[in-house]
């Protein structure tokens, strides 16, 4: 990336912005000493602006950011004098969004340890083989996780809220010194069908990841941001590092309730909210408030945007919506912008500066302009390969997504590779048929998925969940298919359902709605 680009991006966001010389130089020790990690990404806010808030959380906590940086210390300490944590071993945190969680990330990266991210939404059985194949050397979790971590293995040490706030109070004094190697961030993939593997995300070098999301999203140094993304997942991390990058003020929820989450970023004035997609739909079901949010941005990721979502939302709280299609291992690859989804709901934006994209056939070479083939992406924060597998190799990375980008240079998502269907010998693609059907004003959210079909090989099915006091029928839904779409593309099933089953990441669960075909 080049530098006048940077230099720009970085003064436009406030980040060159001068400052006390003591603090500045100390800011920039911090990161010449511990780099680019999150625990680096700490020491350099709390060197620069250590009585700034750095969390609120919704039980009345408030850190500064030299409080959070001393808290992370101290439980690196103790994870080292008591359980003998060292550079390389694993540290796993199961827990939802507070300080505690964020104190264990980064003091296991402190200690050159890798933190493990685990989803809460796992079964005791897939937490087990986790704990397992991760070859997790501590396992930090909220009590409400207690009765899931029962069956672990003996040797692994496990730390409920309690015991860790211990650790932190009775820490032994000491300096902490840069360890020999990076405490790598290891995110758990989903996990929607069988084990979820781990996915090695590699530490920034530089100002280039960021620079590449705050030149898109406009987000500023000591901005007031909600995340209410699971920091367990790729994006609410992501959230946090760009905050921690920004001396921003982190608002955090430990669980997502709309009308707190309204309240909350009201209160503090927040200007930034950091989201999953079925959180934004669960906001335009709420009044908007009188004195609405001061927000600039609304930064959404994780899954597809519903086609009618942006307008309504935007309607509601005004042209501040930014969503980012990207992956646990890609990163990013392209951010749309509100004026993008203003012009086309469904679009997926463009790629960020410094990011590579392309559509490919299945031998590899680009297609024309407007063909559906593989999206391939490249950009400074693919990740590092799975820690079960080897490493990951090559400049671009086949998202296994399919997609194509119009004549504007905007990319629309059309599926994962594997959900297309062949009915009848055409191809068909579910997602086409989500986005139409949510956009019909009775439809509160749908999902569509391919199932066998004794004389077509496979015929979609269609789950709805309609809106509090709506009515429609299944005949009613495939002659609107039928009027906008081929007739292939008409679900032979409609289902009507209460609610979509989801998991922690508000990604649809196929295999529960499998159930209903056998």
């Amino acid at each position: 990336m080049d530098l006048p680009f940077i230099v720009t991006t970085l003064t436009r966001r406030g980040l060159l912005a001068p400052g006390r010389p003591i603090r500045v130089a100390s800011q920039l020790s911090a990161l010449r000493r511990w780099g680019w990690s999150i625990a680096g990404e700490l020491r350099q806010a709390a060197a620069r602006d250590p009585g700034r808030a750095a969390i609120i959380d919704d039980q009345g906590t408030e850190l500064t950011y030299a409080e959070l940086l001393d808290r992370s210390m101290r439980l690196a300490r103790a994870l080292r004098a008591a359980l003998g944590v060292q550079a390389g071993d694993r540290v796993a945190v199961l827990g939802r969004n507070h300080p505690g969680l964020i104190e264990t990330i980064v003091a296991a990266t402190l200690l050159g340890a890798d933190a493990v991210l685990v989803n809460t939404g796992l079964s005791p059985a897939q937490l087990a083989t986790v704990a397992q194949e991760q070859r997790l050397r501590v396992l930090v979790h909220d009590d409400e996780f207690t009765e899931q971590t029962i069956g672990l293995p003996a040797d692994l040490h496990r730390l409920g809220e309690q015991a860790r706030n211990e650790l932190i109070d009775n820490a032994l004094p000491g300096e902490l010194h840069p360890p020999g190697r990076d405490g790598r961030i290891i995110v758990l993939t989903s996990g929607t069908t069988g084990t979820p593997k781990g996915a090695r995300r590699p530490t920034p070098n530089g100002f280039g990841p960021l620079v590449s999301i705050i030149d898109r999203i406009p987000l500023h140094v000591r901005d007031r941001v909600l995340i209410a993304a699971p920091i367990f997942h790729t994006w609410g991390f992501a959230a946090l590092q760009v905050c921690f990058a920004l001396r921003a003020t982190i608002v955090l929820h430990r669980r997502f309730d709309p009308s707190a989450t309204l309240e909350a970023l009201t209160r503090h004035r927040c200007q930034a909210l950091f989201a999953v997609p079925v959180m934004l739909q669960r906001l335009t079901e709420e009044p908007v408030p009188e004195h609405r949010p001061p927000l600039k941005v609304v930064a959404v990721s994780g899954s597809a945007l519903p086609g009618g979502l942006p307008a309504t939302f935007m309607d509601a709280y005004g042209d501040v919506l930014y969503n980012l299609y990207g992956s646990t291992e890609t990163s990013w690859a392209s951010i749309a912008t509100p004026a993008d989804l203003r012009r086309a709901p469904t679009t997926a934006g463009r790629p960020p500066h410094g990011t590579r994209l392309e559509i490919v056939d299945d031998d590899g070479r680009p297609v024309p302009g407007g063909r559906v083939g593989r999206i391939m992406v490249g950009n400074e924060m693919l990740f590092e390969g799975y820690t079960s597998g080897p490493d990951r190799h090559g400049d671009l990375l086949d998202t296994g997504d399919l997609g194509r980008i119009n004549p504007d240079g905007l990319l629309f998502v059309d599926g994962r590779a594997d959900d297309m269907i062949v009915s009848g010998g055409e191809n068909v693609f579910p997602a086409e048929v989500e986005q139409l059907l949510t956009q019909l004003p009775q439809v509160r959210e749908a999902a569509v998925i391919g199932v066998p079909d004794p004389d077509y090989g496979q015929r979609l099915a269609a789950f709805i969940a309609l809106c509090p006091g709506e009515t429609l029928d299944a005949e009613a839904v495939r002659e609107y298919v039928r009027h906008y779409l081929a007739r292939f593309s008409v679900p032979r099933y409609v289902v009507f359902v209460k609610y979509l089953p989801r998991n922690a990441t508000g990604k649809v669960l196929a295999r529960e709605l499998r159930r209903y075909y056998g």
